[in-house]
């Protein structure tokens, strides 16, 4: 789908402490400044949703030139809710993705894409050591380790968690995050400490959980001495996201993806 001459700007936001490591670039963006209507109104950039192929590659392309890449530039993995990391060391075909939930490379140019609709989008980087990461964090990837594996893979291409600047991008914040009476118990079962993350919900038998948090806590946790969480909250915001729990909330069928990247500059 060609471009138009007059078309908006991907919608996009930086995290300052990655904005200052030397020849990384990076990006959070949200749902404006693309070509796809409807319920996955406008930059949608996922295909794994039911939006048409040709309208998310053209919202992938608008989203990549914000900074100043290609679309053959992105690398993406088919998300699974795993601890998964895969090297990768040169590009592949959307539709021959691995099954993996994180990423790290080496190699310049290559932007490591992560595809989310309220889970963790989590982007990591050693500008010394030249290696980059990303990770899909839910609360499944994130408890089974997602976290702790992205970081190790890191380590084992150079780099050092000491390092390691993180930065967590939009997710859906704690007021809008609704579990059931069963869902603390892996939590506090790895740690009583997390016990904090969850204040009473206005339902009774439930809570209200802090996903943000427990992905920050495991990058501490794992070494990390710089990480920074953007405040959004996807669920809270449906001008500026794509939400999983907003969709099921309204009853709608399916719903957009919000892409974040990194990329190690040539």
């Amino acid at each position: 789908m060609p471009a138009a001459l007059s078309e908006p700007e991907a919608d996009m936001l930086t995290i300052g402490q990655l904005n200052d490591l030397p020849g990384v670039r990076h990006a959070f963006f949200g749902r404006e400044g693309g070509v796809s209507e409807g319920l996955y109104a406008t930059l949608n950039c996922g295909f794994g949703s039911g939006d048409d192929p040709l309208r998310v590659a053209e919202n992938r392309v608008r989203a990549l030139r914000r900074i100043d890449l290609s679309k053959d530039a992105l690398v993406t993995v088919y998300q699974v809710h795993s601890p998964d990391v895969v090297v990768v060391e040169r590009p592949w075909p959307h539709d021959d993705a691995p099954r993996a939930d994180a990423m790290v490379t080496r190699v310049p140019g290559l932007a490591l894409g992560i595809l989310t609709a309220d889970c963790a989008p989590v982007l990591l980087a050693d500008a010394k050591a030249r290696v980059v990461g990303a990770a899909h964090a839910g609360w499944r990837g994130a408890v089974a380790g997602v976290i702790e594996t992205v970081i190790t893979a890191m380590t084992r291409l150079g780099a050092r968690p000491e390092r390691i600047v993180a930065g967590v991008g939009p997710t859906i914040g704690q007021r809008s995050y609704e579990v059931g009476p069963d869902f603390r118990a892996p939590f506090v079962e790895q740690s009583a400490s997390n016990a904090d993350l969850f204040c009473p919900s206005q339902r009774r038998e439930h809570e209200m959980f802090d996903l943000k948090g427990y992905v920050a806590r495991r990058l501490v946790t794992a070494g990390l001495h710089r990480v920074q969480v953007l405040p959004c909250d996807t669920c809270a915001e449906p001008g500026r996201f794509f939400s999983y729990r907003r969709a099921c909330q309204h009853g709608e069928p399916d719903y957009g993806r919000n892409l974040s990247a990194i990329v190690l500059e040539a």
